[in-house]
């Protein structure tokens, strides 16, 4: 879905959870954010509107089960400006995560040193030497117990594969739904008692600002949180 599209033509969607940031082979076409050819070298989205070729260029990606804001360009200098200011960490991003537990200090910034590997195909993200900062806001405090799970407000400053999760779970706050790095029997008891199986992380608001044509713009775009969070609760 359509968040928001400024002048310039960069465009934020919201993506649900399970749908790919783009395609990794043609038959993974139907299920990505859109239906349509991907080009990895150049990082865009190709298509053709009525013989009128048509390009745009993502600007972030999100693990296929993560839900909410994720951003494009229509024009791949404007496009190669934005992926800029992400690699200079001026891009904020806030994300909402249902974990189980709850965190003892409401407010707290934690700071990692993480590694991200590659192992037949997939992304593993542990122990290392790579600096992960994140501030972390308790929302919502669940009913103490077994089963408690709170809302979580997770505002990264750096920005690892897997991070948020790696760094929730080495905090015995692991994400529900979370099927790598998760509290695996919290999980299905979940997935049983509630009738939903996801991963409980969604990407909320992304705000910036960049420079183009000789002016200053800013832009923000929100993704509303998914029904199945307030019921997590």
């Amino acid at each position: 879905m359509l968040l928001h599209v400024d002048e310039n033509g960069v465009a934020a969607f919201n993506k649900p959870a399970g749908v790919l940031s783009h395609p990794n082979t043609r038959e993974d076409e139907p299920r990505s954010l859109l239906t349509a050819h991907y080009d990895f070298d150049g990082e865009f989205f190709q298509w053709d509107d009525g013989g009128v070729e048509r390009r745009l260029w993502l600007l972030n990606r999100l693990d296929s089960a993560t839900s909410g804001v994720i951003l494009a360009a229509a024009d791949e200098t404007l496009a190669k400006e934005i992926r800029a200011e992400f690699k200079r960490r001026r891009i904020r991003k806030v994300y909402r995560a249902v974990v189980f537990g709850a965190p003892a200090i409401p407010a707290q910034f934690w700071r990692d040193t993480l590694t991200v590997e590659r192992r037949g195909g997939m992304i593993r993200t542990g122990a290392g030497h790579i600096p992960c900062e994140t501030q972390m806001s308790l929302v919502r405090r669940g009913v103490p117990g077994p089963a408690q799970r709170s809302l979580l407000k997770l505002e990264p400053h750096t920005g690892r594969s897997h991070q948020l999760r790696v760094q929730c779970a080495k905090r015995h706050l692991p994400i529900v739904g979370d099927a790598t790095y998760g509290d695996f029997r919290g999980n299905r008891e979940f997935a049983r008692a509630m009738g939903t199986k996801r991963l409980f992380l969604h990407s909320e608001e992304t705000i910036f600002r960049y420079e183009w044509k000789g002016r200053t713009w800013d832009f923000a775009a929100r993704a509303p949180l998914p029904a199945e969070f307030e019921k997590a609760l």
